[in-house]
Protein backbone atom coordinates (compact mmCIF):
# COMPACT_ATOMS: atom_id res chain seq x y z
CA UNK A 1 0.00 0.00 0.00
CA UNK A 2 1.41 3.03 -0.95
CA UNK A 3 1.74 6.25 1.73
CA UNK A 4 -0.94 7.93 -0.22
CA UNK A 5 -3.80 5.19 0.02
CA UNK A 6 -2.90 4.81 3.56
CA UNK A 7 -3.58 8.81 4.25
CA UNK A 8 -6.63 8.69 2.08
CA UNK A 9 -7.90 5.60 3.69
CA UNK A 10 -6.76 7.02 7.58
CA UNK A 11 -9.08 10.47 6.44
CA UNK A 12 -12.23 8.06 5.65
CA UNK A 13 -12.03 5.91 8.79
CA UNK A 14 -11.73 9.23 10.74
CA UNK A 15 -14.34 10.66 8.61
CA UNK A 16 -16.88 7.28 8.90
CA UNK A 17 -15.93 7.61 12.88
CA UNK A 18 -17.04 11.43 13.24
CA UNK A 19 -20.18 10.90 11.34
CA UNK A 20 -21.20 7.74 13.50
CA UNK A 21 -20.21 9.71 16.53
CA UNK A 22 -22.07 12.83 15.58
CA UNK A 23 -25.49 11.56 15.80
CA UNK A 24 -25.17 9.62 19.20
CA UNK A 25 -23.34 13.21 20.42
CA UNK A 26 -26.39 15.15 19.48
CA UNK A 27 -28.27 12.70 21.49
CA UNK A 28 -26.68 13.79 24.52
CA UNK A 29 -26.64 17.36 23.68
CA UNK A 30 -27.47 19.42 25.57
CA UNK A 31 -26.43 18.01 29.28
CA UNK A 32 -24.31 21.19 30.85
CA UNK A 33 -25.42 25.26 30.70
CA UNK A 34 -25.31 27.04 27.58
CA UNK A 35 -24.17 30.33 26.97
CA UNK A 36 -25.86 32.99 24.32
CA UNK A 37 -23.62 35.69 23.54
CA UNK A 38 -25.08 39.10 22.67
CA UNK A 39 -22.39 41.14 20.89
CA UNK A 40 -23.99 44.54 22.27
CA UNK A 41 -24.22 46.15 25.64
CA UNK A 42 -27.75 45.65 27.81
CA UNK A 43 -31.04 46.96 26.77
CA UNK A 44 -30.44 47.15 22.75
CA UNK A 45 -33.17 44.95 20.77
CA UNK A 46 -30.70 41.93 20.40
CA UNK A 47 -30.70 41.44 24.12
CA UNK A 48 -34.30 42.34 24.73
CA UNK A 49 -35.27 39.47 22.09
CA UNK A 50 -32.67 36.96 23.98
CA UNK A 51 -33.47 37.57 27.25
CA UNK A 52 -37.79 37.48 26.13
CA UNK A 53 -36.64 33.42 24.89
CA UNK A 54 -34.12 32.73 27.71
CA UNK A 55 -36.76 31.32 30.25
CA UNK A 56 -38.37 28.77 28.22
CA UNK A 57 -35.57 27.95 26.08
CA UNK A 58 -33.97 26.82 28.61
CA UNK A 59 -36.91 24.86 29.85
CA UNK A 60 -37.37 23.17 26.33
CA UNK A 61 -33.77 22.64 26.37
CA UNK A 62 -33.46 21.12 30.22
CA UNK A 63 -30.34 23.28 31.10
CA UNK A 64 -29.54 26.56 32.17
CA UNK A 65 -29.29 29.12 29.93
CA UNK A 66 -26.56 32.23 30.62
CA UNK A 67 -27.16 35.71 28.16
CA UNK A 68 -24.10 37.13 28.23
CA UNK A 69 -23.10 40.81 26.58
CA UNK A 70 -19.72 41.01 24.86
CA UNK A 71 -20.29 44.65 23.31
CA UNK A 72 -17.45 45.85 21.29
CA UNK A 73 -16.29 47.12 17.66
CA UNK A 74 -19.87 47.19 16.45
CA UNK A 75 -20.25 43.74 17.61
CA UNK A 76 -17.79 42.40 15.90
CA UNK A 77 -16.16 40.94 19.45
CA UNK A 78 -18.65 39.61 20.60
CA UNK A 79 -19.26 37.52 17.08
CA UNK A 80 -15.80 36.71 16.68
CA UNK A 81 -15.94 35.09 20.34
CA UNK A 82 -18.22 32.67 19.02
CA UNK A 83 -16.64 32.03 15.59
CA UNK A 84 -13.71 31.22 17.32
CA UNK A 85 -15.55 28.96 20.36
CA UNK A 86 -15.80 25.49 20.54
CA UNK A 87 -18.44 24.19 17.65
CA UNK A 88 -20.23 22.05 20.08
CA UNK A 89 -23.80 24.21 20.63
CA UNK A 90 -22.58 25.57 24.00
CA UNK A 91 -21.76 28.73 22.79
CA UNK A 92 -24.46 30.64 20.35
CA UNK A 93 -24.51 34.24 18.99
CA UNK A 94 -27.58 36.60 18.87
CA UNK A 95 -27.01 38.87 16.04
CA UNK A 96 -29.35 41.84 14.06
CA UNK A 97 -29.59 42.21 10.41
CA UNK A 98 -27.04 44.66 10.72
CA UNK A 99 -24.37 41.69 11.36
CA UNK A 100 -24.92 41.63 6.91
CA UNK A 101 -23.89 44.75 6.53
CA UNK A 102 -20.31 44.37 8.23
CA UNK A 103 -18.90 42.56 5.62
CA UNK A 104 -19.48 45.34 3.24
CA UNK A 105 -17.40 48.05 5.18
CA UNK A 106 -14.73 46.28 6.86
CA UNK A 107 -11.69 45.08 5.02
CA UNK A 108 -10.47 43.07 8.34
CA UNK A 109 -12.82 40.75 9.85
CA UNK A 110 -11.48 38.09 12.29
CA UNK A 111 -13.86 35.59 10.97
CA UNK A 112 -15.37 34.59 7.83
CA UNK A 113 -18.59 35.55 8.48
CA UNK A 114 -20.38 32.85 6.05
CA UNK A 115 -18.08 29.83 7.02
CA UNK A 116 -17.23 30.61 10.63
CA UNK A 117 -21.01 30.59 11.73
CA UNK A 118 -23.38 28.69 11.11
CA UNK A 119 -27.48 29.89 10.88
CA UNK A 120 -29.81 27.83 13.48
CA UNK A 121 -33.09 29.97 13.49
CA UNK A 122 -34.56 33.39 12.62
CA UNK A 123 -35.96 34.62 16.14
CA UNK A 124 -38.08 37.87 14.78
CA UNK A 125 -38.54 39.90 11.88
CA UNK A 126 -40.24 43.32 10.81
CA UNK A 127 -39.91 45.40 7.79
CA UNK A 128 -37.97 48.66 7.82
CA UNK A 129 -40.20 51.64 7.57
CA UNK A 130 -39.84 54.72 5.15
CA UNK A 131 -40.66 58.02 7.09
CA UNK A 132 -41.13 61.58 6.29
CA UNK A 133 -40.25 63.94 8.12
CA UNK A 134 -42.73 66.51 9.69
CA UNK A 135 -42.35 69.57 7.20
CA UNK A 136 -42.47 67.24 4.24
CA UNK A 137 -45.97 67.82 2.61
CA UNK A 138 -45.83 63.91 1.12
CA UNK A 139 -48.13 61.33 2.52
CA UNK A 140 -47.04 58.62 0.26
CA UNK A 141 -43.73 57.29 -0.67
CA UNK A 142 -44.86 58.26 -4.55
CA UNK A 143 -45.31 61.73 -3.44
CA UNK A 144 -41.91 61.91 -1.81
CA UNK A 145 -40.32 60.45 -4.39
CA UNK A 146 -41.72 63.06 -6.56
CA UNK A 147 -41.03 65.66 -4.32
CA UNK A 148 -37.32 64.05 -4.86
CA UNK A 149 -37.42 64.55 -8.57
CA UNK A 150 -38.57 68.13 -8.79
CA UNK A 151 -35.34 68.80 -5.84
CA UNK A 152 -32.87 66.77 -6.97
CA UNK A 153 -29.84 66.85 -4.52
CA UNK A 154 -32.29 68.84 -1.83
CA UNK A 155 -33.76 66.99 0.62
CA UNK A 156 -31.97 65.05 3.34
CA UNK A 157 -32.44 61.92 5.37
CA UNK A 158 -31.23 61.17 8.66
CA UNK A 159 -29.08 57.90 9.24
CA UNK A 160 -28.06 56.47 12.84
CA UNK A 161 -24.19 56.90 11.36
CA UNK A 162 -22.82 56.69 7.96
CA UNK A 163 -22.49 52.84 6.98
CA UNK A 164 -25.53 51.47 9.16
CA UNK A 165 -27.93 49.20 7.71
CA UNK A 166 -30.62 52.27 7.06
CA UNK A 167 -27.86 54.56 5.37
CA UNK A 168 -27.37 51.23 3.11
CA UNK A 169 -30.98 50.60 2.69
CA UNK A 170 -31.86 53.90 1.90
CA UNK A 171 -28.78 54.57 -0.87
CA UNK A 172 -30.78 51.02 -2.18
CA UNK A 173 -34.24 53.04 -2.85
CA UNK A 174 -32.07 55.63 -4.02
CA UNK A 175 -31.08 53.61 -6.77
CA UNK A 176 -34.70 51.92 -7.29
CA UNK A 177 -36.48 55.53 -7.39
CA UNK A 178 -33.91 57.07 -9.59
CA UNK A 179 -33.43 59.86 -7.42
CA UNK A 180 -30.79 61.75 -5.11
CA UNK A 181 -30.77 62.64 -1.35
CA UNK A 182 -28.41 63.64 0.76
CA UNK A 183 -27.25 62.13 3.55
CA UNK A 184 -27.23 63.37 7.50
CA UNK A 185 -25.78 60.79 9.61
CA UNK A 186 -26.11 61.34 13.55
CA UNK A 187 -24.66 59.09 16.57
CA UNK A 188 -27.70 56.80 17.09
CA UNK A 189 -31.58 56.10 15.98
CA UNK A 190 -32.64 58.90 18.56
CA UNK A 191 -31.30 61.63 17.47
CA UNK A 192 -32.18 60.93 13.72
CA UNK A 193 -35.71 60.76 14.60
CA UNK A 194 -35.51 63.76 16.53
CA UNK A 195 -34.57 65.37 13.51
CA UNK A 196 -37.22 64.45 11.34
CA UNK A 197 -39.62 65.51 14.34
CA UNK A 198 -37.99 69.09 14.03
CA UNK A 199 -38.04 69.18 10.17
CA UNK A 200 -33.83 68.91 10.00
CA UNK A 201 -33.95 65.96 8.40
CA UNK A 202 -36.47 65.01 5.56
CA UNK A 203 -36.50 61.27 5.20
CA UNK A 204 -35.64 58.35 6.95
CA UNK A 205 -35.49 54.15 6.40
CA UNK A 206 -35.87 53.04 10.28
CA UNK A 207 -37.25 50.25 13.18
CA UNK A 208 -40.84 49.98 13.97
CA UNK A 209 -39.10 50.63 17.25
CA UNK A 210 -37.36 53.65 16.68
CA UNK A 211 -40.29 55.63 14.63
CA UNK A 212 -43.19 53.49 15.77
CA UNK A 213 -44.35 55.64 18.68
CA UNK A 214 -43.84 58.79 17.04
CA UNK A 215 -45.98 58.12 13.84
CA UNK A 216 -48.76 57.17 16.71
CA UNK A 217 -47.88 60.53 17.79
CA UNK A 218 -48.23 61.88 14.26
CA UNK A 219 -45.47 63.48 14.93
CA UNK A 220 -43.80 61.93 11.61
CA UNK A 221 -45.18 60.09 8.72
CA UNK A 222 -45.03 56.40 7.21
CA UNK A 223 -44.57 56.50 3.88
CA UNK A 224 -44.05 52.69 3.25
CA UNK A 225 -43.22 49.55 4.58
CA UNK A 226 -40.21 47.11 3.67
CA UNK A 227 -41.72 43.92 3.82
CA UNK A 228 -43.36 41.49 0.91
CA UNK A 229 -46.77 41.58 3.49
CA UNK A 230 -47.91 44.95 5.32
CA UNK A 231 -46.63 45.36 8.93
CA UNK A 232 -48.98 43.35 11.23
CA UNK A 233 -47.80 47.26 13.37
CA UNK A 234 -48.97 49.21 10.83
CA UNK A 235 -51.43 47.70 8.43
CA UNK A 236 -52.76 50.83 7.03
CA UNK A 237 -49.45 51.42 5.42
CA UNK A 238 -48.99 50.65 2.17
CA UNK A 239 -45.40 48.20 0.81
CA UNK A 240 -42.78 49.27 -1.05
CA UNK A 241 -44.49 47.00 -4.05
CA UNK A 242 -47.66 48.22 -3.78
CA UNK A 243 -45.86 51.55 -4.39
CA UNK A 244 -44.61 50.12 -7.28
CA UNK A 245 -40.93 49.91 -5.67
CA UNK A 246 -39.64 45.83 -5.94
CA UNK A 247 -37.77 45.75 -3.14
CA UNK A 248 -37.18 43.88 0.50
CA UNK A 249 -36.04 45.44 3.14
CA UNK A 250 -36.31 43.93 6.90
CA UNK A 251 -34.90 44.85 10.38
CA UNK A 252 -34.66 40.55 11.64
CA UNK A 253 -32.72 39.31 14.87
CA UNK A 254 -31.35 35.74 14.59
CA UNK A 255 -29.62 32.58 16.19
CA UNK A 256 -26.36 31.68 14.95
CA UNK A 257 -23.37 28.62 16.40
CA UNK A 258 -20.21 28.09 15.66
CA UNK A 259 -19.16 26.99 11.70
CA UNK A 260 -18.74 23.35 12.45
CA UNK A 261 -21.44 22.70 14.80
CA UNK A 262 -22.92 19.18 13.88
CA UNK A 263 -26.24 19.48 11.87
CA UNK A 264 -28.05 16.98 14.50
CA UNK A 265 -27.54 19.98 17.42
CA UNK A 266 -28.24 22.88 15.57
CA UNK A 267 -31.40 20.74 14.30
CA UNK A 268 -32.27 20.19 17.88
CA UNK A 269 -31.86 24.01 18.94
CA UNK A 270 -33.89 24.84 15.86
CA UNK A 271 -36.64 22.69 17.20
CA UNK A 272 -36.73 24.42 20.57
CA UNK A 273 -36.49 27.90 18.98
CA UNK A 274 -39.05 26.74 17.28
CA UNK A 275 -41.78 25.18 20.20
CA UNK A 276 -40.71 28.76 22.07
CA UNK A 277 -41.21 31.29 19.05
CA UNK A 278 -45.12 29.72 18.99
CA UNK A 279 -45.82 30.24 22.94
CA UNK A 280 -48.57 32.93 23.35
CA UNK A 281 -46.87 34.62 25.86
CA UNK A 282 -43.50 35.14 24.31
CA UNK A 283 -44.94 36.14 20.95
CA UNK A 284 -46.71 38.86 23.44
CA UNK A 285 -44.50 39.89 24.88
CA UNK A 286 -41.91 40.32 21.18
CA UNK A 287 -45.00 42.01 20.23
CA UNK A 288 -44.90 44.72 23.01
CA UNK A 289 -41.37 45.49 21.69
CA UNK A 290 -42.63 46.07 18.32
CA UNK A 291 -40.89 42.72 16.68
CA UNK A 292 -42.73 39.70 15.28
CA UNK A 293 -41.77 36.15 16.49
CA UNK A 294 -40.71 34.53 12.86
CA UNK A 295 -38.81 30.86 13.27
CA UNK A 296 -36.99 29.85 9.62
CA UNK A 297 -35.13 26.58 9.19
CA UNK A 298 -31.38 26.93 9.53
CA UNK A 299 -31.24 26.36 5.76
CA UNK A 300 -33.79 29.63 5.40
CA UNK A 301 -31.96 31.57 7.39
CA UNK A 302 -28.45 30.92 6.06
CA UNK A 303 -29.70 31.29 2.46
CA UNK A 304 -30.87 35.21 3.65
CA UNK A 305 -27.80 35.85 5.23
CA UNK A 306 -25.72 35.08 2.54
CA UNK A 307 -28.47 37.07 -0.28
CA UNK A 308 -28.16 40.30 2.11
CA UNK A 309 -24.38 40.28 2.39
CA UNK A 310 -24.12 40.40 -1.72
CA UNK A 311 -26.51 42.48 -1.65
CA UNK A 312 -24.80 45.41 0.86
CA UNK A 313 -21.56 44.63 -0.94
CA UNK A 314 -23.14 45.40 -4.44
CA UNK A 315 -24.59 48.92 -2.40
CA UNK A 316 -21.19 49.84 -1.42
CA UNK A 317 -19.69 49.31 -4.52
CA UNK A 318 -22.22 51.21 -6.32
CA UNK A 319 -21.90 54.21 -3.47
CA UNK A 320 -18.16 54.18 -3.51
CA UNK A 321 -18.10 52.76 0.10
CA UNK A 322 -14.06 50.98 0.26
CA UNK A 323 -14.12 48.79 3.29
CA UNK A 324 -11.76 49.87 5.86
Amino acid sequence: MTIRSTRRTALLLCIGAFLAIAPAYAQDYPNRPIRIIVPFPPGGLNDNVTRTIQPLLQQKLGQPVVVENKPGASGIIGTDAVAKAAPDGYTLLVVASSHTVTPATNAHLPFDTEHDLTAVSLLVRDPFLFVGGAKVQAKTLRDFVALAKAQPGKLTYATPGTDSQSHFVTELFDQRASIKMLEVPYRGGAPSVLSLISGETDFAVLSTQLSGPQIKAGKITALASGGRTRSPHFPDVPTLAEQGYDMEVLQWVGMLAPGKTPKPIVAKINAALREVLSDPEVVKKLEAQGVTASASTPEEFQTLIAAEIKQWKEVAQAIGVKPR
